[in-house]
């Protein structure tokens, strides 16, 4: 199916954040988002929006503030600027005339898999998709970003089990209904195997749930293999959802 791509401006708050819309010229199609990580870009979630799009999704990737052409903001962008980003995101995918609003999945990498899981408490989400997805303390949310990671605490919280009920984005995956996929790298440093094992462990209500591991992946996916080997997983499942809904 033939998609073609679109450059958008996504307003938040008083500014405009840059998006990349891509779809066939179909109506009521299922919708992806695609919510990249800290210090990455939407250019990382190009390739598998395409071809998502090409197997009748609609997908949006776009740049968190302190990204892309708002780089200049990142010292001072917080949690809660970021979470309005992909609200802001989301609403624009929903209001497209090419989006079914009550077929809406969210992919997100890292940082934007930790925002995704807690976005679906804040919107109708069908389906979430996580890649290493990071996880950090609640307290301090609306201390900037780059300032999280001076916690000498981080690296130890990251290395044990999380309890559901002491994180809010453990507690979203507790309430949520959907289909959710799990993908961790068997070599990340920065986001270790205990943290995608607490967000599947929170998982209680999932309508499916599959965790996958990238035998010997870092966490940014340095190697052509191990991104094409992601790629055609999260877009094999997307078409999987879709199937499952359309009956």
């Amino acid at each position: 199916m033939p998609a073609r791509s679109e450059t958008i401006s996504i307003p938040v708050d008083d500014q405009q954040i840059a998006g990349t819309f891509v779809a066939s010229q179909a109506k009521n199609l299922p919708g992806v988002l695609f919510a990249h990580g800290w210090g990455g870009s939407q250019e990382q979630c190009l390739v598998p929006a395409r071809l998502a799009a090409g197997r009748g999704c609609a997908c949006l990737t776009f740049d968190f503030r302190g990204h892309g052409r708002t780089l200049d903001q990142r010292i001072q962008i917080t949690r809660e600027d970021s979470l309005r980003d992909i609200v802001a995101a989301y609403d624009v995918l929903a209001s497209r005339p090419e989006v079914d609003p009550k077929a809406i999945s969210i992919a997100g990498f890292s940082y934007g898999g930790y925002l995704a899981a807690i976005m679906t408490t804040l919107r109708p989400v069908s389906a979430l998709a996580l890649r290493a997805p990071a996880i950090y303390r609640d307290a301090n949310w609306n201390l900037p970003k780059v300032k999280l990671h001076e916690d000498p605490e981080l690296v130890l919280y990251r290395r044990h089990p999380v309890s559901w009920d002491d994180n809010r984005a453990l507690l979203a995956c507790v309430a949520f209904a959907g289909d959710v996929l799990i993908v961790a790298s068997g070599q990340d440093d920065v986001v270790p195997a205990p943290v995608s094992e607490s967000y599947a462990a929170a998982c209680t209500h999932a309508r499916s749930l599959i965790s996958h591991v990238i035998a010997g992946a870092d966490h940014g996916l340095s190697d052509e293999r191990w991104r094409r080997e992601y790629t055609a997983r999260l877009v094999d499942w997307l078409t999987e959802v879709m199937i499952k809904r359309g009956k």
